[in-house]
């Protein structure tokens, strides 16, 4: 790796496929959240799947729209 380069890089690309695999777990997380509360009547366990799943979908535009930067 190039002293240049540092975590995250297209030099170091790690797993294929594992960010898609990571976001996917964490809305689906997010989902049984939100399922969970409103079976239970508990506002703060939606709020927290709803919160998880606008995190991951905000960081994956993130992430997407820096990747199609011109570098």
């Amino acid at each position: 790796m190039n002293p240049h380069e540092g975590p995250g890089t297209e030099a170091d690309e790690g797993i294929p496929g594992m960010k898609y695999f990571v976001a996917i777990l964490a809305i689906a997380l997010g989902v049984t959240g939100v399922v969970a509360g409103e079976a239970d009547d508990s506002p703060g366990l939606q709020l927290l799947g709803v919160l998880l799943i606008l995190g991951v979908v905000v960081l994956g535009a993130r992430m997407f729209l820096r990747s199609r930067r011109v570098r």
